[in-house]
């Protein structure tokens, strides 16, 4: 679908732009932030299995601030993004690093040519819960295309259950909102994991967090307090109801 067909999709585009405009670039170099995309990073390639020989593709890549630090682990890194703002920015701090694997380019699956089969990994950090029904539901298919056999699909999203957001939207109203895009919403894990499997994914949901993630975006310099509550959340995302009320989940599927 065209940009100018759909207002959502330029709602969140322009959402975006301005987050990109400054406010992003400083809050993700801040020290819990930057240990809960270290944390993002390193679980991804835990739960996909990556190899050194692996081309990734990140839909919804943003700063590409996870990207790279997935990059030095694989043969080849591709991220692309709706957003101009966050796509240079990303290529420029990808030269900073000397990271010649990692290629970002602006634009949807629907715009962008990538040839069938050619992907080991596909993941989407904080992407679906941005996605209106038709296109969540359209997604699997697209990506099924992408990737070779064997390959792996990873998404992290906000669940719908979650205590954290509740309490953020009771508490502090004024940094939910500037945290959320106008046509965002809170995705129910199990519906979600059955929309990829009607497409023919082995898929599993688990939950990722409860306070971690939270904490991070609340006190983003409060990098010892984000790893106290990450060695919390590994508990309590295992007790049984409760872990229902976590903050985020992820999808694991796998062709």
């Amino acid at each position: 679908m065209r940009l100018e067909d759909n207002p959502a999709l330029r709602r969140e585009l322009e959402y975006h732009e301005r987050l990109y405009a400054g406010f992003a670039q400083k809050h993700f170099a801040r020290p819990a932030v930057v240990a809960l995309r270290e944390h993002m990073a390193a679980r991804i390639l835990r739960v996909a299995g990556a190899e050194r020989g692996w081309r990734v593709l990140s839909l919804g890549c943003g700063l590409g601030d996870t990207e790279l630090l997935i990059a030095p682990r694989v043969k080849e890194l591709v991220g692309i993004d709706l957003s101009p703002a966050a796509v240079r920015q990303a290529q420029q701090d990808a030269r900073r690093a000397g990271a010649g694997n990692a290629l970002f380019r602006e634009g949807t699956l629907d715009t962008l040519d990538f040839e069938p089969g050619s992907f080991d990994l596909v993941f989407a950090v904080f992407f679906l819960h941005h996605l209106d029904d038709a296109s969540l539901e359209g997604l699997p298919s697209r990506v099924a295309r992408l990737l070779r056999p064997g390959g792996v699909f990873y998404s992290l999203d906000p669940s719908r259950y979650r205590l954290s957001g509740a309490v953020g939207s009771l508490l502090f109203p004024g940094l939910m909102r500037r945290y959320q895009s106008p046509d965002e919403r809170q995705l129910d894990p199990g519906v979600t994991a059955r929309i990829f499997k009607r497409h023919g994914f082995s898929c599993r949901a688990d939950y990722y967090d409860f306070a971690s993630s939270p904490l991070a975006g609340l006190l983003p310099g409060w990098r010892a307090g984000y790893r106290a509550a990450r060695v919390l959340d590994e508990l309590l995302i295992r007790v049984p109801g409760l872990r229902r009320l976590g903050s985020n989940f992820e999808l694991v599927g796998r062709l």
